[in-house]
């Protein structure tokens, strides 16, 4: 069984049991899992299921493992030909790590 759920923008195609690093989110401290609403699609078996755009009463269940993973480095130049003109720029993405529980709807 798997659904594809989208969060922030982007779609995710996940099962019980997989890891993955979502978009940082504000969570109380004392927060132990996050559930994810957004589902576009449901497969198991026998069945599938699909939104139009969103499945109705769906719902993916998944545990906090790490609540701040930062992603790699990504740098930047800019520069003005025969100006001496020279910036780099660097930038790191901060995500959620999740672990996926449970998969209803």
């Amino acid at each position: 069984m798997y659904a594809i759920i989208e969060d922030s923008g982007q779609q995710f195609r996940v099962s019980e049991g997989d890891v993955v690093d979502v978009d940082l989110r504000e969570l109380p401290d004392e927060a132990t899992e996050v559930q994810f609403d957004r589902v576009l699609l449901i497969s198991s078996d026998d069945a599938v299921k699909v939104g139009t755009p969103l499945v109705d009463g769906a719902k993916v269940t998944a545990a906090i493992l790490d609540p701040l993973v930062k992603g790699p480095k990504v740098h930047n130049y800019t520069w003005r030909r025969r100006k001496g003109s020279r910036r780099k720029i660097g930038h790191r993405q901060k995500y959620l790590r999740v672990q996926i529980t449970g998969i209803a709807g």
